[in-house]
């Protein structure tokens, strides 16, 4: 018997309504994709056009940044300082090159290629695009030039470029004064991006380091222009579109006097030393120097690392500015305004006399101060004590004054301080007091520190710019001006001299107290090294101990070591009436200031007082 077949019944309204539905969805759901499209393509094609364009342009169009020239340096006569040489690298275009270890040994026959340039170009090579040039040596000689541009129909892919360097026609001889420029470091970027201004480096090198370079890197660096290019989908040029020139740097007069700088310099003869020249009418830096010194053209290019671990570790420590950064015992140069101080607070009188027996006590204590004449001077006043450098007087001047009040005057001369001059490389020295002395070595302040405070030793140190900066206060009878280098700055339409700036004058409790110290310098100078000088000047010497010797010792230079031997100072100014130049001179170690610092000065002056009549002899003849 067969088995009944199972019969189905169809709901044929019920499928006709689930096809409806699924056939609405699905439309729905198209038309909601399409929407979604349109929604896309609107806002691709009208919402964000301006966007996309751009990005479109950004892949087509490459910008490329062009470095500006950067200012030039010159002294106050329009001397060059610093300029922009020209130098000529040599380079490649890796994909122009069929054979490249064939090339290298047939440059090398014409260019001689060190191991070192070889193999840092094939390093490099690796991770460069062939297309773009890339430099295989750099710092070529004019021979170079000329012997590769002979052969270069042999050497497909290969060319001279020229580029701009800074140069330092003097060389070491402005070094501390110029300071240099140098390669962009880490730190450097940090510091530019910083500022905000890291973009207008990006074709650039080099950035100011030290000195004036980089106290005016603003001025003197300019603003960078650009070049438009049109490039493909690799990147590689098709046409120029447009260029915008970069804006150079602005060029810049300093106060320094070339010829008193270079007869600077040729006095220390690389001596350890330091002079500072200042005109007292503006304040204006006249001469600078400080020895030893280095070139600075070393940096320029990337100085080695033997080569600056050798002034790195110098036992002369060329790479301090001692001008500036040099601190030393100002010693008997400070006694005029020690003096200045006793007067004015008439704690002495013109007419004060103090006997000088060849030692001095403090009430009460055994210890004896000597003076640096055994034998004493005998009666002394105001004018005696500074024409022959009297210790006595000023240990008692000292005494009676005390550490507080001669630390609030010499503060009022700069001591202690910076002067404020256009360099950052600057220390303020140490005008000690009873509250320095608590917080440096958590003592009292002692009668017998006041003591050599009186004679400008002890704790008391300063700089030679600080000294010139407080003498020429003496020459103007209180009138200051803040040190500087700057001059005028020269850009595309003119020259601008940069405004003096003049500080608020010391005044006295008695105005004819300045009188009084300038004619006791006066007569220093005639007692002394300017007593032929066909011009009037004032100064004063000083010898600074470097280490103490006991009480009953004698100073003997012979029996120990150099560097322990005593500073030789001597601050001058000329012409005594209307002073046109102030000097301060520190010899490291020289012995006696008025033996060996005294005949510099007097040179030193000369050159400059007597330059018209010098000039006028050779004109003559």
């Amino acid at each position: 018997m067969l088995p009944k077949k199972r019969i189905t019944m169809h709901n044929h309204a019920a499928e006709a309504s689930l096809f409806k539905r699924r056939a609405l969805f699905t439309f729905v759901s198209v038309l909601l994709l399409i929407g979604v499209l349109i929604g896309n393509l609107y806002h691709l094609q009208v919402t964000d056009y301006n966007d996309y364009t751009t990005r479109s342009n950004d892949n087509r169009i490459r910008v490329i940044p062009i470095a500006p020239s950067r200012g030039l340096i010159y002294d106050r006569d329009g001397k060059m300082l610093a300029e922009n040489q020209p130098f000529y690298s040599l380079e490649v275009v890796p994909e122009r090159v069929k054979d490249m270890p064939t090339m290298l040994d047939e440059l090398n026959k014409i260019i001689p290629l060190s191991a070192d340039e070889r193999e840092d170009f094939l390093e490099a090579l690796k991770f460069h695009r062939r297309f773009k040039p890339l430099t295989l040596k750099s710092r070529l000689t004019e021979q170079q030039v000329a012997e590769f541009s002979v052969n270069q129909f042999k050497f497909d892919g290969v060319s001279v470029e020229a580029g701009l360097d800074r140069f330092y026609p003097q060389g070491m001889l402005l070094t501390h004064v110029l300071g240099y420029v140098a390669r962009i470091n880490n730190r450097d970027r940090a510091s530019l991006e910083k500022a905000g201004v890291w973009s207008n480096y990006a074709a650039t090198n080099n950035i100011g380091k030290q000195g004036i370079e980089k106290f005016y890197e603003e001025l003197l660096h300019g603003k960078p222009g650009h070049m438009e290019e049109e490039v493909n989908n690799l990147g590689r040029h098709i046409r120029t579109l447009k260029v915008e020139a970069p804006e150079p740097g602005q060029d810049i007069y300093l106060t320094i006097d070339l010829a008193l700088q270079k007869k600077a310099m040729e006095l220390l003869a690389g001596r350890r030393g330091a002079i500072v020249a200042i005109d007292p009418r503006d304040g204006g830096i006249l001469a600078m120097v400080s020895s030893p010194s280095y070139d600075p053209n070393q940096f320029v290019h990337g100085i080695t690392s033997k080569d600056y671990r050798e002034l790195l570790n110098s036992p002369n420590h060329p790479l301090i500015n001692r001008a500036t950064q040099g601190q030393y015992a100002p010693a008997s140069t400070i006694k005029p305004i020690m003096a200045l101080m006793g007067l004015d607070d008439k704690v002495v009188s013109e007419k004060t006399r103090v006997w000088d027996p060849g030692f001095w006590q403090i009430p009460g204590v055994d210890r004896k101060y000597r003076d640096w004449k055994r034998w004493g001077h005998g009666w002394v006043d105001v004018y005696s004590a500074i024409v022959n450098s009297c210790d006595i007087y000023f240990y008692e001047l000292a005494y009676k004054s005390g550490i507080d009040r001669i630390s609030a005057f010499m503060g009022q001369f700069g001591f202690g301080q910076n002067t404020g001059i256009d360099i950052f490389e600057e220390s303020a020295g140490n005008m000690p007091s009873r509250d320095w002395k608590k917080l440096k070595y958590n003592q009292p302040w002692y009668i017998g520190d006041t003591i050599s405070i009186g004679i400008g030793q002890g704790y008391w140190t300063t700089t030679p710019l600080q000294l010139a900066s407080a003498v020429t206060m003496l020459a103007n009878k209180g009138q200051h001006f803040t040190p500087h280098l700057l001059k005028s700055i020269k850009d595309a339409t003119s020259k601008i001299d940069t405004p003096i700036d003049q500080q608020p004058p010391l005044i006295l409790n008695n105005q004819h107290n300045w009188d009084v110290i300038a004619e006791a310098m006066r007569q220093t100078a005639i007692h002394s090294r300017f007593k032929d000088a066909p011009y009037t000047a004032a100064m004063k010497t000083g010898t600074a101990q470097v280490f103490s010797v006991a009480e009953d010792e004698k100073y003997d230079a012979d029996t120990i070591d150099e560097k322990l031997r005593d500073n030789a100072l001597i601050v001058a100014y000329a012409p005594f009436e209307q002073p046109k130049i102030v000097i301060a001179m520190v010899l490291e170690n020289a012995g006696w200031g008025g033996a060996n610092a005294g005949p510099l000065a007097r040179e030193l002056l000369d050159s400059y007082m007597l330059r018209d009549q010098w000039e006028l002899k050779d004109a003559e003849q």
